[in-house]
């Protein structure tokens, strides 16, 4: 059943995922994350990501319930940034595990169900993502970006390469990125690319994300046509 469960999910996130809408209430122009949610579904994201690090428990809770509704009824993908505990209690697709967060072969073992996605910001972290029990690895950042507090140094496009030759998993590509990055990231061979302030602030967030999601594909078909 669990195994099941999970390769049906996996399939979704190989097969269907392209752009992959990361939410920010603070950087939504006045938006709610339910508003952003809608908007997103609206214009074709199979994949969203819950994102909330200052909402108290109760609060981020019932945020995740709405938030599985709303995609289980879209038929997308839902993943909790972070809190394993409000995942599993929302029956969330999966969690996404930054560097500071629970390890991902503990989570695996408690949640072999799971999408479980990890942040790597150096080449031995994605060598060592699948070991760790990743379905999924994360490269970035790239670009500069306003999403984290503390400051890092951004990685660039040409690390999209590099990271990805070290391990077989699917992955996604994050930070600062720019619609108008979309053909370097593609042809780095990026198919999944997740976002934030690129969505978040646009003023018609499901045009921006039809846009989006047509302009991945079409990299990904002309990078395969070469």
């Amino acid at each position: 059943m669990h195994a099941t469960l999970y390769h049906e999910r996996l399939s979704k996130f190989l097969n269907e995922v392209t752009v992959y809408p990361v939410s920010c209430e603070k950087l939504a122009a006045g938006r709610s994350d339910l508003e952003w949610l809608d908007a997103v579904l609206a214009g074709g994201a199979r994949i969203v990501q819950l994102r909330d690090k200052v909402a108290d428990s109760r609060t981020l809770y019932a945020k995740a319930l709405a938030f599985r509704e709303k995609t289980r009824a879209a038929g997308a993908l839902f993943i909790v940034n972070d809190r394993l505990d409000i995942a599993l209690l929302t029956e969330a697709d999966g969690v996404h595990l930054g560097n500071d967060d629970l390890p991902a072969e503990a989570v695996r073992r408690f949640a072999p169900n799971l999408i479980i996605g990890v942040s790597c910001n150096t080449e031995e972290q994605a060598a060592t993502a699948e070991a760790r029990g990743a379905s999924y690895f994360n490269i970035g950042p790239l670009f500069p970006t306003r999403t984290k507090e503390e400051a890092r140094e951004y990685i660039g496009v040409e690390a999209i390469q590099r990271f990805s030759a070290r391990s077989p998993l699917p992955f996604t590509v994050m930070g600062g990125i720019k619609f108008d990055h979309i053909p370097r990231i593609t042809a780095a061979g990026a198919r999944r690319i997740a976002v934030v302030t690129a969505l978040s602030q646009a003023p018609d967030i499901a045009a921006a994300t039809r846009e989006w999601v047509a302009a991945i594909r079409q990299g990904s078909v002309n990078r395969k046509s070469k």
